[in-house]
């Protein structure tokens, strides 16, 4: 299943096949993907009426001509995502004239809401603007990320150089397996080049040797096909782009397991195990309930079964004590008058 600890040779033989399968016939086209405004959702960090579930199912009914490739482009998702959710649906050909949810809303992983968060389990990367006040605003992205031989790091980062069309000078360990696997012994690839993996917009990191980018192959956000930087949809690292200053502090985290609240109710949502570090799954759900006060009102039932499924979709597990509800209307509220 793609995104769920896919071989190395594999990844590369889909690359190849992603590479060309645009020009080989297939419905959708670069042109299906304009650049699309920049949504940001309200939460609310409230001691007692906390509003960290963002967004909402996108429905979708699949076309002739469907990969779910195109899909997940189309509604802003991984490829990872939409094969955690629905493990069933064939990859290249989705029954024509079926239509599913797709799981366009996300639970905020636990950080410190301020600049980006990737959270490498779930292949998202969080934005959280400067703020003020109650209410705060986060914006969202999949990402493409390191390959299980060249691993996406842990740990705090800062934004330190953003460039247009960059020039990707090409480290020597990295060069060492373009001549061993391509016979390339380039050291450099020009900016704008189509075989730039840096796509047209990247942000150095004061991580060395990691960034977050756009890419060359599209098709490849939601797996882990790059050499530990961050990969956006061409049209997602443009705007990201944009808005983040030069400064900004960052973050990558590993949650697999993410819990918050919306409505008053309590929502946990299981990605994968991508690195296979041995995450210890019902350890991490107790320690955030039991740091949030939530142990008495969850249905242990729900949250097991979430556990095991590792769908990504965030799921209710209140028992019906529900929490006090007030800032999701807020939120609703603030959100309308904003449009």
């Amino acid at each position: 299943m793609v995104g769920r600890g896919i071989g190395l040779a594999a990844c590369r033989l889909l690359a190849a096949v992603l590479l060309v399968a645009p020009q080989a016939g297939f419905a959708w086209q670069e042109s299906d993907f304009p650049p699309r405004p920049v949504k940001a959702y309200f939460f609310s960090l409230d001691e007692h009426d906390r509003s960290t579930l963002i967004g909402a199912p996108s429905s979708y009914t699949f076309a002739k001509g469907d990969t779910l490739y195109d899909v997940a482009r189309h509604l802003g998702l991984g490829i990872n995502a939409i094969t955690e959710a629905f493990p069933a649906l064939d990859v290249w050909l989705p029954a024509q004239g079926t239509t599913l949810e797709f799981p366009t809303s996300w639970l905020l992983p636990d950080s410190d809401y301020d600049g980006i968060v990737v959270n490498i389990p779930e292949m998202r990367v969080y934005y959280f603007p400067k703020h003020r006040g109650r209410l705060q605003t986060v914006i969202t992205y999949a990402v493409g990320l390191g390959r299980d031989d060249w691993r996406t790091p842990t740990g705090r980062f800062t934004v330190t150089e953003k460039t247009v069309d960059p020039r990707w000078v090409i480290p020597e360990s990295i060069r060492a397996e373009h001549i061993r696997d391509r016979r390339d012994p380039r050291k450099a690839i020009a900016g704008g080049d189509p075989g730039n993996p840096l796509g047209h917009y990247r942000m150095r990191l004061s991580l060395p040797l990691y960034g977050i980018h756009g890419t060359n192959i599209p098709w490849g956000v939601g797996m882990q096909v790059s050499h530990g930087c961050v990969r956006l949809y061409p049209e997602d690292i443009k705007a990201l782009f944009a808005i983040v200053p030069v400064g900004t502090p960052g973050e990558f985290v590993y949650q697999p397991v993410k819990i918050g609240a919306r409505d008053g109710d309590i929502y946990v949502e299981v990605h994968a195990d991508i690195y296979q570090v041995g995450f210890d799954y019902m350890e991490a759900a107790k320690r955030q309930l039991e740091n949030d006060q939530w142990s008495a009102l969850v249905d242990w039932e729900p949250l097991t079964a979430a556990l095991r499924s590792k769908s990504g979709v965030p799921t209710r597990i209140s028992q019906g004590k529900p929490l006090r509800a007030g800032s999701a209307a807020i939120v609703r509220s603030v959100a309308q008058a904003g449009r």
